[in-house]
């Protein structure tokens, strides 16, 4: 049965490919981004451009592009990455992650509540730069926090939607080669856009709430 995909920051990367996936599938795609690219415009994808996730204005934009439109899989996709080190500390970068990586999405969700149904899910695409656990390294401190303060959100939302039906993924997608980390990443969006994909598929209301890996190895918090 095809499927009603609203996929964030679809403009290139992870979100272009998770795009090209579901579209390839005979799914319908409203593809959500501040600006289009070309790829994204022959995609075949319902373009939802001039969307700024951190703009409450934008959001009501949105809104109104999806009214009355049943969302069967919501992809908060859209995020930026930074570094900040105790040398060098930028506490506008670590606000700045915070509101769009962990504030932005919880909105996103939130104001499209209403397009969600018994059945829908919810992927988060976080990081496991966020598992307090799994830090061995150090410094990265807004992208580390705000993927943290995005899973504690989607362990609520998981907990939060049950009585509905609807279902989170918390999901790292892998060192992904985009242009958000200077094409420096191991894995292609195309190879993490599959297992994402996967882990959705195989989300249920058994597992909402898991922290997984693309891979589908479980993380750590």
């Amino acid at each position: 049965m095809n499927k009603t995909v609203l996929i964030t920051g679809a403009n290139r990367g992870i979100g272009l490919a998770l795009t090209k996936i579901y579209l390839n599938r005979g799914d319908t795609v409203y593809a959500a981004c501040r600006h289009s690219s070309e790829e994204l415009n022959d995609s075949g994808a319902n373009v939802v451009d001039g969307i700024d996730v951190n703009d409450p204005t934008s959001i009501k934009k949105l809104i109104q592009e999806m009214q009355g439109v049943q969302i069967d899989i919501l992809i908060n996709n859209a995020g930026i990455f930074r570094n900040e080190t105790l040398d060098d500390m930028n506490y506008d970068n670590i606000q700045e992650q915070l509101n769009i990586n962990a504030i932005a999405p919880l909105r996103v969700t939130h104001s499209l509540l209403t397009n969600l149904t018994n059945g829908s899910k919810v992927g988060l695409i976080t990081s496991r730069m966020g598992s307090i656990q799994d830090n061995g390294s150090g410094s990265y401190y807004g992208y580390r926090m705000s993927k943290a303060a995005l899973n504690a959100a989607g362990k609520s939302l998981a907990n939060d939607l049950k009585a509905q039906g609807i279902s989170v993924a918390i999901l790292h997608p892998g060192f992904v080669s985009t242009r958000m980390v200077n094409f420096g990443g191991d894995v292609s969006p195309e190879e993490s856009a599959q297992g994402l994909v996967t882990r959705l598929d195989e989300l249920s209301m058994a597992n909402t709430g898991t922290f997984w890996h693309a891979n589908g190895e479980v993380l750590p918090w």
